[in-house]
């Protein structure tokens, strides 16, 4: 089979499309012949040698990717035969091996696709979803509230916008650029702004100014969060899922001067409020599968995947990066 290799750490150009050996699946486990593989920001710092979180760094050479979706077409010893044929969706967890043609995993991560859905939306619907759902958790979202999304034109603040609004708040939503601000607001953001403007709060205040906002989701952190901290009424709360900028970090005593508050909401809370990791996976499933929630795809092919790392480091993708085969 083809897939993507890893084996040095390093920049993108690292990542090498190869022939290697087909994989075999194990007891209890099955193989997909992969339609779509999601690429994950996580996926960039491993590459690079960073630990992520609880994920370990990789034994070297290493086939990155733990997202895929696709199609059964063969079963490790003990699994039941009706699995055969059958169109599904993982996350693979601790072990890699999703930028490929064929990947095994367990049965117990699987889930099929539901019939409204194809790969490449199921599979972004499996990772970065869950993680949307399980951010939302945080959020006290009623008819009358205000909420500002940062990174709103990304796989999870795709997600959040689409979210909120169908919760009826008032949402607005702040990305880099005119292709991504087009996204924001065909997304149903009741205000896209461009973040790269100076003046992009200003905008806001403008149009929103009696009506502070309750909650702002941040991925960015930086100076970009800086200023949107100022959105923030008296009281609201900042709910953190990620760091694109670490270099100037918020530091309490600037979020006391405002009265607001922040909290960082990956990793054990969320599976702690969401019941487990498959709960959020089978409810982004379903909201997908009923069109309340519809991922925005940037679609590479397998080969490319260098150039899909190098473009989710720049910041140059919207929605959720896939690869396909």
């Amino acid at each position: 089979m083809h897939a993507i290799r890893l084996a040095t750490f390093g920049s993108a150009e690292n990542l090498r499309y190869e022939t290697v050996e087909d994989p075999v699946p194990g007891p209890g486990q099955v193989r997909v012949a992969v339609a779509a593989s999601g690429v994950h920001v996580i996926d960039t710092a491993i590459r690079r040698g960073v630990a992520a979180g609880p994920l370990p760094l990789p034994e070297l050479p290493t086939i990155p990717g733990r997202e895929v979706a696709g199609r059964v077409d063969l079963i490790g010893p003990g699994v039941d035969e009706s699995w055969l044929g059958r169109d599904v969706v993982a996350h693979l967890g601790p072990v890699p091996g999703g930028y490929a043609e064929f990947a095994v995993t367990d049965t117990e991560r699987l889930h099929e696709i539901p019939a409204t859905l194809d790969a490449p939306a199921a599979v972004a619907m499996i990772g970065t979803g869950r993680t949307a759902l399980g951010i939302l958790q945080f959020a006290d979202i009623t008819p009358d509230a205000v909420a500002v999304v940062t990174a709103a034109a990304g796989g999870i603040g795709t997600l959040l916008v689409q979210y909120l609004k169908n919760a009826g708040a008032t949402v607005i939503g702040a990305a880099g650029g005119p292709e991504k601000i087009d996204l924001v607001a065909r997304n149903g953001a009741d205000l896209a702004v461009d973040y790269f403007r100076p003046d992009w709060a200003d905008r806001i205040r403008a149009e929103f100014g009696d009506r502070p906002a309750q909650v702002l989701f941040d991925s960015v952190g930086g100076e970009t969060i800086r200023v949107a901290l100022g959105l923030l009424a008296p009281g609201g709360t900042r709910l953190i899922y990620g760091f694109a900028d670490d270099t100037a970090p918020i530091t309490d005593e600037e979020q006391a001067v405002l009265g607001v508050s922040s909290r960082f909401v990956l990793g054990p809370p969320m599976l702690e409020r969401a019941g487990g990791l498959r709960n959020l996976e089978n409810r982004a499933l379903a909201e997908a599968a009923a069109g309340r929630l519809r991922p925005d795809l940037h679609r590479f092919p397998l080969a490319q995947a260098a150039a899909a790392h190098h473009a989710i480091e720049t910041r140059a993708t919207t929605g959720k990066v896939v690869l396909i085969p």
